[in-house]
């Protein structure tokens, strides 16, 4: 039999996992831009997610959390359950419980709760609110924002309910609705969410027209991630919350 030595693989500054949506086809994509040439691992397992978003199809995959979890492999620093919308309904603390089952030593994100630490960060309370979704699904987010002592001032939507076509929503309308919302009321910061909604691409100048700090899901949530993982990863992404 051929020798061999044993190393510790992929990821020797940090090794992450990511719950992502079936339906969504943007997060890993953009997630590439953050960690590429980094030495950092991160790995997925697809969860079941609805095609029309609701309160009542996001709650579903609350059931389906744990065993999707176990389908990552052990030793992770930080898991990330990927969907704003539903971490809002079903609860960031029930979401991390749900995860620790099988990754007990494990840090646990999800957007909601990165996008609070994001603005707490960058000490904004004043909060411009785009969504791809409607109303009754982006109503629980404002309250959940409330109850932390963040104002929605503001809020621009495309009331889309098929996660499908919010994968499609340009960079272009996302940007014009980013200044949308930052020019209807007086705002520390715009939070753009979902992680189906594509940004990085004008992140930086939605800031530059927005005239102060734009942080999307899955902007905050890779940012809040390698924090958890106890990693100095500044200039690592777009916009002023991956300047901190």
């Amino acid at each position: 039999m051929q020798q061999f030595d044993l190393d510790q693989g992929y990821g020797g500054a940090a090794k992450l996992g990511l719950i992502v949506l079936s339906t969504d086809e943007t997060l890993e994509n953009e997630a590439r831009h953050v960690l590429a040439g980094r030495d950092v691992s991160l790995v997925h397992a697809r969860i079941k997610a609805e095609a029309d978003v609701t309160p009542e199809a996001l709650k579903m995959m609350e059931k389906r959390l744990p065993e999707v979890a176990q389908l990552l492999p052990e030793g992770l620093k930080a898991v990330g359950y990927a969907c704003t919308s539903a971490s809002t309904v079903i609860g960031p603390q029930r979401v991390a419980e749900l995860v620790r089952q099988s990754h007990p030593d494990a840090a646990v994100s999800d957007p909601i709760t990165a996008v609070m630490a994001g603005l707490h960060a960058l000490k904004a309370k004043r909060i411009g609110f785009v969504s791809p979704y409607v109303k009754d699904v982006t109503a629980p987010m404002r309250a959940l924002l409330a109850q932390n002592g963040f104002e929605a001032v503001s809020e621009v939507s495309f009331e889309e309910s098929e996660d499908k076509k919010v994968a499609r929503i340009s960079e272009k309308s996302t940007l014009e609705a980013i200044e949308s919302a930052a020019k209807t009321s007086d705002c520390d910061a715009v939070f753009a969410s979902c992680t189906n909604l594509r940004s990085f691409g004008i992140l930086e100048e939605a800031e530059h027209r927005a005239g102060c700090p734009v942080i999307s899901s899955n902007q905050a949530l890779l940012w809040h991630l390698l924090k958890l993982a106890g990693l100095h990863a500044e200039g690592w992404g777009p916009g002023a919350l991956n300047k901190l």
